[in-house]
Parts: C-alpha cells; sequence; structure tokens
C-alpha cells in the first residue's frame, strides 16, 4: 500500500456515531468505513457527472432518439 494522505473533517455528531456503530459491528477501523463509503460516492458521482457531460455533448451536436424509436421504445416497455 503506497502513502495514505491525511484528512482532518468535521463530522456533525449524529454521522460520527454512525461511523463509530457500524465500524464496531463490522470489526474494522472508522477510517476503513470512511474511505470506503469516500469510494462509494465519488465512484457513482464521478459516473454520474461522465454521463450528463456525455449527453450535453450528444444534445450539442444534435445527437437525438428520433421520434419512430422513442415510440416503439414506449410500447415495448408499456404495460
Amino acid at each position: 500500500m503506497g502513502k495514505s494522505a491525511v484528512m482532518s473533517l468535521r463530522l456533525k455528531p449524529e454521522l460520527g456515531s454512525r461511523i463509530e456503530r457500524l465500524a464496531s459491528a463490522v470489526d474494522r477501523p472508522k477510517n476503513w468505513i470512511v474511505e470506503q463509503a469516500l469510494e462509494e460516492y465519488l465512484d457513482r458521482e464521478s459516473w454520474q457527472v461522465a454521463q450528463i457531460t456525455q449527453g450535453i455533448a450528444e444534445a450539442d451536436a444534435g445527437d437525438f432518439a428520433s421520434q419512430a424509436k422513442v415510440a416503439s421504445f414506449k410500447r415495448k416497455h408499456q404495460k
């Protein structure tokens, strides 16, 4: 494992308590819980930003679904 970045942050008391309870329940250090949560959050948010950026680029390029494709999709997925 490479060097670790050291960070300091302030948490709402309840959030700190939740981290402590979960760490105790899964027998892991608090920093492991926080690191896992941050990785999941950053992965999800990065994916979302990339998808939005791609969608904007496609819209700017005029790359839209045709009316026929939208109607076909709607028929296929309606119940």
